[in-house]
């Protein structure tokens, strides 16, 4: 399973829908996933990744980490593993 299928899987998992109901373009609001559930769900994916992600639960806003869509996010996935495995 690559990145995108496994963070696709992961937030799917935190809507509590499909995986195949979660479009790139998918923002968390549209997936139905509030602030906590986001929280846990980059908890989930560093844990899978083995990854830190630089994502501030208290002013999303303010972290560098690009939560806008689903697909910024595996974007965001994808370099960090790059970043932090070399």
């Amino acid at each position: 399973m690559d990145v995108k299928d496994q963070v696709i899987a992961i937030i799917a998992e935190q809507a509590m829908l499909e995986p195949s109901d979660v479009a790139l373009d998918s923002t968390p609001e549209d997936l139905g996933i509030d602030s906590l559930g986001l929280v846990e769900t980059i908890f989930a994916i560093e844990e899978a990744f083995d990854i830190s992600v630089p994502f501030n639960a208290n002013d999303p806003t303010a972290s560098d980490f690009d939560i806008s869509s689903v697909a910024k996010i595996i974007e965001g996935i994808q370099t960090l593993i790059k970043e932090q495995s070399s």
